[in-house]
């Protein structure tokens, strides 16, 4: 039997964190072969690990204030304050988003060097069995190499994520154990995720890319639209997928900064005698005019459309109405949307209000962030968080 003062399961973005705060007698376990296999991928291998703009207004939750404690209290720039002094190169891409110089490597390294500090333990490869409360403490069957032991904890904290990437070894363990300690879960769902669409809608445009505004049951998001063999991807669908509800349509605008009318028209003066498709063919990808040309009745010359006719095409590629048949799911989901019941959690501690001493953090919570670093900077806000409640 091993006696612990804390155990956190999961060894991803907020389970680390945690441990570097959370004090001596602290154990980290994880099904993984590695910690931080999630940072490790992100950001393609240089992990936008947070956002200049980080607030609680570019999160999701059934309560939009729950995350505003922790994020004023342990901000983004408080992170960054930690990678300068790690001298670890960054620098901000767009929006906003800061990313790794080198390799995504070097935030692990730092979270492992912090818990080092913090003679945190970490075993890996690592799976989690039978566990209960006796009133004090947990009591926890622990199987590694093989070998069982039990690990009797104070305080146990479920970092082990939703149910995004399951190659990565995502599992709904976190869900479960709410359950068994009677903790609410918000209905989950995928988050940051493509749209599919029936029938090959867009085989034809696979590789197709170009700026556009998407909104769906929500804000409307200036990004990239990719279309795919499935359907549509990018930032901004990824974006306006988080608030996508299952039914509804999605409202697509290709001509997000809305020159298009005036570009029209000047052409018409200038290349008359062109086809109407030619000449939209050099403002929006050739491709994507050709698939619209039937949808939008896109005939003639350009010198036959009146203006009336014009503003007409123009309102067309601005409000593209599109039915999703559904998403790609958890398999290419960043993140899971729903989770633990913040009503049932401190916004101070993340802990159980019903359970002292259990404490749900991260991804498991019903917090999801924007794409662009939010979903990292709630980690690392959430973890820290949970583990100065736990040090105090």
């Amino acid at each position: 039997m091993m006696n612990i003062n804390t155990l956190i399961i999961g060894a991803g973005a907020a389970g680390m964190m945690c441990a570097a705060h959370a004090g001596p007698g602290t154990l980290v376990v994880d099904h993984a072969k590695a910690a931080g296999e999630k940072i490790r991928i992100s950001g393609g291998g240089r992990c936008n690990f947070t956002n200049m703009h980080a607030s609680a207004a570019n999160f999701i939750s059934r309560n939009p204030h729950f995350c505003k404690s922790a994020l004023k209290r342990y901000t983004q720039w408080d992170f960054i304050a930690l990678v300068d002094a790690y001298r670890i190169a960054w620098h901000e891409k767009t929006l906003g988003q800061l990313f790794c110089d080198d390799t995504a490597k070097d935030i692990v390294a730092m979270l492992r060097a912090e818990m080092d500090k913090a003679r945190a333990q970490l075993w890996l490869q690592t799976s989690v069995g039978a566990l209960h409360h006796d009133g004090t403490h947990f009591h926890v069957q622990l199987i590694r190499d093989g070998q069982m032991t039990q690990v009797v904890a104070k305080n146990l904290v479920v970092a082990c994520g939703g149910k995004s990437i399951p190659k990565m070894g995502a599992t709904g363990l976190a869900y479960q154990i709410a359950a068994q300690f009677s903790v609410p879960v918000v209905e989950t769902r995928a988050g940051l995720v493509p749209f599919t669409f029936g029938e090959d809608r867009f085989k034809p445009l696979a590789g197709v890319a170009l700026p556009s505004r998407i909104s769906a049951d929500g804000p409307a998001f200036d990004e990239a639209l990719l279309f795919t063999h499935r359907g549509l991807s990018g930032p901004a669908i990824l974006q306006a997928s988080s608030y996508w509800q299952p039914g509804n349509s999605i409202c697509v605008n290709l001509d997000p900064h809305g020159g298009l009318l005036a570009f029209l028209k000047e052409q018409r003066q200038a290349q008359g005698r062109k086809a109407l498709t030619t000449v939209m063919g050099q403002y929006l990808p050739a491709r994507l005019v050709d698939y619209l040309s039937a949808e939008l009745q896109l005939a003639g010359n350009i010198a036959d459309q009146s203006d009336a006719r014009l503003q007409d095409i123009s309102e067309g590629i601005c409000r593209w109405i599109l039915p999703p048949t559904g998403t790609e799911g958890y398999r290419t989901a960043e993140v899971t949307l729903g989770g633990i019941d913040t009503d049932a959690l401190s916004s101070r501690t993340m802990g159980v209000k019903s359970l002292p001493g259990l404490y749900f953090i991260g991804e498991a919570v019903d917090v999801t962030g924007w794409l662009g670093g939010y979903n990292f900077q709630w980690a690392w806000s959430s973890g820290w968080a949970a583990g100065q409640a736990i040090a105090a």
